[in-house]
């Protein structure tokens, strides 16, 4: 199994993981998590679960509503600009520049029929075709910077000068290709781009689409490589779309679309970090080996806060053929509980992005607008954790033992 692992599929994991563009996608996304987080803290102050606190808000029930529209509502926008940005550095291109020619293929490409821009289309239903036309954008600029084809200007002019016009020649093509798409020949490219990705969003919003991820990550885990850095690239926009779209049926009193929003692999799945860990660290705090109770002590905080590296690398988890089976089943497991929960309406489902570190219980909670039922399955997921882990680490739990005891008689 390990040799199928490392030899087959690994290889191709970490290929995409490591793509061009997909790292510059994963990177600009990241550009909009402190937006849609600002965002969230404005709608939790609005909707705080305290009897009698709207009325206590009055007007300003409403007024703390406009930063989050301004956030979630130009998530595809900064997405655009994150993304545009990063590729372009990474080919060594003018950033800004790069940026700039984005920013204007995008509004153009967001004309209604009668060609006024429209600016729902800024937010999550924009996404996906700002991240083509930034990655677009950029390679077009790319093309004509490596052969040279701009206005070339006498030496002594000042940088900022000759940067405009090295852009002007890309620029010029970057819009009058995306003006013929969309006003002559009246191209919807955002519904375009929503249609092709849809085979992937409609899988990843079903639950086989989200346990086929989660194995995929704590596979990767088993091998030491951070299984969610190496697929956020494909996963995170549409999980990102999610949480938008839940923020905005919540806000209107809609019911939630989306369970596999933003944040319900980190909270309703990954107790205590990727492969739900948390209850394997509480068996270690209270292990009889000494080496065990060390790694559980130095491994509760970071736990805690979604941080399980320690536990990934110091029982090891890696390359270790008894605990890949609780690395990738216990999640499994999880996953599909959180998910039955959320479908029955049982518990609530995440309409708010808070931060991934927030520690359990407190997570759920926040992330379902004051969900309570949420609040108390998330500790009822480290429970789950430590069942499940507790005749593995028995097991390993023995052999030291063994060998400790061996040492102490040396």
């Amino acid at each position: 199994m390990n040799t199928f692992l490392e030899a087959r599929l690994v290889p191709v994991l970490m290929r995409i993981g490591n793509n061009v563009i997909l790292v510059s996608v994963r990177n600009g996304i990241a550009f909009t998590l402190p937006f849609i987080i600002a965002g969230s803290v404005f709608l939790i102050i609005a909707n705080l679960p305290i009897p009698g606190w709207s009325d206590f808000l009055g007007n300003y029930a409403t007024l703390l509503g406009i930063p989050v529209q301004a956030t979630f509502g130009a998530i595809g926008l900064i997405a655009a600009i994150g993304i545009s940005y990063d590729l372009a550095k990474h080919y060594k291109l003018d950033g800004l520049s790069c940026t700039c020619i984005t920013v204007a293929v995008f509004l153009l490409s967001q004309l209604d029929e009668n060609h006024k821009i429209n600016v729902n289309n800024f937010g999550a239903s924009g996404l996906f075709s700002a991240i083509i036309l930034s990655v677009l954008t950029v390679y077009i600029v790319r093309f004509f910077i490596t052969r040279k084809l701009y206005i070339k200007m006498p030496d002594g002019v000042p940088p900022a000068v000759l940067q405009s016009f090295v852009s002007l020649a890309p620029a010029c093509v970057c819009l009058a290709l995306i003006w013929v798409v969309r006003v002559v020949l009246n191209f919807d490219i955002n519904a375009f781009f929503t249609a092709i990705l849809s085979p992937l969003v409609m899988g990843l919003d079903t639950l086989p689409g989200m346990l086929t991820l989660v194995a995929l990550i704590s596979l990767l885990w088993c091998c030491g490589i951070h299984g969610t850095n190496v697929l956020s690239g494909i996963t995170g926009p549409i999980f990102l779309k999610f949480i938008a779209e839940n923020t905005e049926a919540w806000v209107a009193h809609q019911p939630i679309p989306h369970i596999s929003a933003e944040g319900f692999y980190t909270i309703f799945i990954c107790s205590g970090g990727s492969g739900a860990t948390m209850g394997l660290v509480l068996a270690m705090l209270l292990s009889k080996s000494r080496y065990y109770k060390s790694i559980g002590r130095v491994s509760i905080g970071p736990a805690l806060f979604c941080i399980n590296e320690p536990v990934i690398f110091g029982v090891p988890m890696v390359l270790n053929p008894l605990m890949m089976f609780p690395l990738i089943a216990t999640p499994l497991v999880i996953c599909t509980c959180s998910w039955l929960l959320m479908s029955y309406g049982i518990i609530g489902k995440p309409v708010q992005l808070v931060p991934w570190t927030m520690p359990p219980i407190l997570n759920g909670y926040f992330a379902t607008g004051g969900n309570i039922p949420a609040a108390i399955w998330s500790g009822c997921m480290v429970i789950i954790s430590a069942v499940m882990y507790f005749p593995f680490f028995k097991m390993l739990e023995k052999k030291q033992l063994a060998q400790e005891s061996a040492e102490a008689s040396q």
